[in-house]
């Protein structure tokens, strides 16, 4: 519940009232890049518990349903010296031109990353030998900034911290007034 997001928040989105929603954190490894996409929305009566995510991209993409959309802000915010790992997003759409933010070390930026096309360029600037991630594959702490991608026990790679693009995601629910609010949080005209 950060006054100087929220108050960016409601600057960049023209809402009123901000709610915080989550913050969750990504580390990516060297080799690692996030292809360019658009987050999973949200609707009154139409959330990632409810319905599918996919459904909910395409109701969001098809704007049949604006009117119970709820915009949301996310605030990427970047630490660290990993080298690469730029955002890069469609901030005029799709068609338009790319742009890229460099993931420098105390850094943000605030966007709808809902119906803003993004993603991450590649981490690291010679691609490494990359092993396979699984869903079973985690990245551990070892002491001494040392980090080890394993699958169960074995040993993937190994890291520094100093190479792992680390950033740190911020999201708010962005209402233009109260009654607006008022409407997601009674779960009316869903």
């Amino acid at each position: 519940d950060h006054p100087q997001l929220a108050k960016t928040a409601r600057d960049i989105s023209g809402c009123n009232n901000i709610v915080p929603a989550i913050v969750y954190a990504n580390l990516l490894v060297p080799g690692q890049e996030l292809a360019i996409h658009t987050d999973v929305p949200e609707f009154r009566g139409a959330n990632r518990k409810l319905v599918p995510q996919w459904l909910l991209v395409v109701m969001l993409h098809s704007g049949l349903f604006e009117k119970w959309r709820i915009p949301i802000a996310t605030c990427v915010s970047w630490f660290g010296e990993a080298e690469g790992g730029a955002f890069t997003f469609y901030p005029d759409g799709a068609q338009a031109e790319r742009a890229a933010i460099p993931s420098q070390h105390n850094s943000a930026i605030l966007i709808d990353t809902d119906k803003v096309f993004h993603g991450v360029e590649r981490v690291a600037n010679a691609l490494p030998d990359l092993p396979v991630i699984g869903r079973r594959t985690r990245l551990h702490f070892c002491g001494d900034n040392n980090w080890e991608l394993r699958e169960a026990e074995e040993v993937l790679s190994e890291f520094q911290w100093s190479e792992i693009r680390y950033s740190i995601s911020w999201k708010g629910y962005c209402f233009a007034d109260d009654e607006a609010e008022k409407l997601w949080r009674e779960g009316t005209d869903t």
